[in-house]
């Protein structure tokens, strides 16, 4: 019995002692609690709180959790704005704020609560890019040199396939353009060089067709306008006055015979009529006619009329010159409508065609364009020059165009026999083994898609292949979105490895 006695109490003042121990371990400030390296030592001295010691109505879990932040070895410091300034031991910048702190492990996950409060639909962050789409990443948070935060990349950022995304702001910031692409004429411009000619239908020369004298000459110089019907000079011709004449007697003859047989009357009639006919043929002014037809006298002289309204562009007449039959007196022109004959080179003659469109510039007439269209293509070639000459007609109503004026024709000529599916130029990327484009699908949204090209002309592309009418094509900055796609396909091939 004393021996049990003994080894109860033995036991008790061995749980006493233990339970002192532990009592006094929890109370003691000076007790350690863990073994805390020398770089945390000296931060957790530099103004840093210290770690919560676990009280009695604390929960396990954030005890736990507070040691292992406490854990936590430090391996520097770095400036508080990510600049390329470390130290050792902890220390303040220029403006007096302490800088970072950087741990050898992972900072540890956040709460749940936390990971709920990440926006909808972003996955786990890859990397972060330049703010500014320069080809500069950084594995951890960082700011440029003008203090502006990297751009994190999510896993969810990829639409999957081909399809590249990029934000509205860089959107805005690339100045990307897009166009949709539709069916167009193409055409290939032909340069040639022309001259302003008389055109050939509206080409008058008036000549006599009777022997005379000119006694007065009424158009007496080159380059004058005249008017349809305006009188030209003024002719003595004896045949002129024995016309009139034997239409006086045959009239008067037709008058005596009133009483007469209708033979004799129809004869006297077709005698005066004749007269009349031959100065008709004559080109004796209808007016002056009907002068003798009324009663008029014979006269002297008659007026030779101008045949249509134009300018005088050669004047052989003298007043008081004897002419012959079929003389020339003038050459006259109709300018209301003028040639362009241009010299087109042979090479490029498949390309025109009767109707094409042709602008004309001059210049003799600075900041003036005069559209016309082709008439006509001469037959031949010149050996010489290896052109062609293609007929361009121009209305000329104010009198610009010249007979004789140089100028410079333009042509249109169709490359396709019809309307093609057709984008800028500026929208192909060509690496010269393939061509693309970059198809917008949505906002900040681009597929590049390889194309099979046709034709090229007035700025545009033929699309033989890979896209349809209708569909968006980025036109500006699409150089600078294929080179962040192929900048991310890298950059996503080097995490994934």
């Amino acid at each position: 019995m004393k021996r049990a006695g003994a080894l109860v109490a033995g036991v008790a003042v061995v749980a006493a002692l233990g339970a002192g121990y532990w009592a006094g371990r929890q109370s003691s400030p000076t007790a350690p609690t863990v073994n805390t390296p020398p770089a945390a030592e000296a931060h957790a001295g530099h103004g840093a709180a210290p770690a919560p010691q676990p009280t009695g109505g604390h929960d396990a879990a954030a005890h736990v959790a507070a040691q292992v932040q406490q854990e936590r070895a430090i391996l520097y410091y770095q400036h508080p704005e990510g600049k390329a300034d470390y130290s050792p031991v902890p220390k303040k910048d220029e403006k007096g704020r302490d800088y970072t702190p950087v741990y050898a492990d992972p900072e540890p996950q956040p709460a749940p609560v936390q990971q709920a409060a990440k926006p909808k639909g972003q996955g786990k962050i890859l990397y972060y890019r330049n703010p500014m789409g320069l080809p500069d990443t950084s594995p951890v948070p960082k700011k440029d040199n003008m203090g502006m935060d990297y751009i994190p990349v999510y896993e969810g950022d990829d639409e999957g396939g081909n399809t590249l995304k990029i934000s509205l702001d860089k959107v805005q910031k690339l100045g990307v353009k897009t166009e949709a692409a539709v069916l167009r004429t193409l055409t290939r411009p032909i340069r040639a060089v022309g001259t302003v000619q008389v055109d050939e239908r509206q080409l008058h020369v008036v000549s006599p067709k009777f022997e005379g004298y000119i006694e007065r000459l009424n158009v007496n110089q080159t380059g004058q306008p005249v008017r349809r019907g305006q009188s030209l000079m003024e002719i003595y011709s004896p045949d002129l006055v024995l016309a009139q004449q034997e239409y006086l007697v045959a009239i008067q003859s037709a008058r005596s015979l009133e009483n007469a047989s209708p033979e004799a009357q129809q004869a006297a009639r077709s005698l005066a009529e004749g007269a009349l006919a031959r100065l008709k043929n004559w080109d004796i002014p209808a007016g002056q006619i009907e002068r003798l037809r009324n009663g008029g006298q014979a006269t002297r002289t008659l007026s030779l009329a101008s045949p249509v309204s134009g300018v005088v562009l050669e004047k052989r007449a003298i007043q008081g010159m004897r002419f012959m039959p079929g003389e020339m007196f003038y050459q006259i022109a109709d300018l209301s409508n003028v040639w362009v004959i241009a010299e087109v080179f042979e090479q490029d003659l498949a390309q025109v065609d009767v109707g094409q469109k042709a602008e004309v510039s001059f210049n003799a007439l600075p900041g003036m364009s005069f559209t016309g269209k082709v008439t006509f293509v001469y037959p031949t070639v010149t050996p010489e020059t290896r052109t062609a000459k293609v007929r361009i007609e121009l209305p000329n109503h104010e009198g610009h165009l010249r007979p004789a004026l140089y100028g410079t024709v333009h042509l249109a000529a169709p490359v396709a026999s019809g309307p093609v599916v057709a984008v800028p130029d500026s929208a192909v990327l060509d690496t010269g083994a393939r061509q693309a484009v970059l198809v917008e699908r949505g906002e900040g949204l681009y597929e590049p898609r390889e194309i099979k090209t046709g034709t090229r002309a007035d700025g545009f592309v033929e699309v033989l292949e890979g896209i349809k009418e209708g569909e968006r094509v980025v036109v500006r900055a699409n150089f600078l979105i294929d080179a962040e796609s192929n900048l991310k396909a890298a950059l996503q091939g080097f995490h994934n490895h």
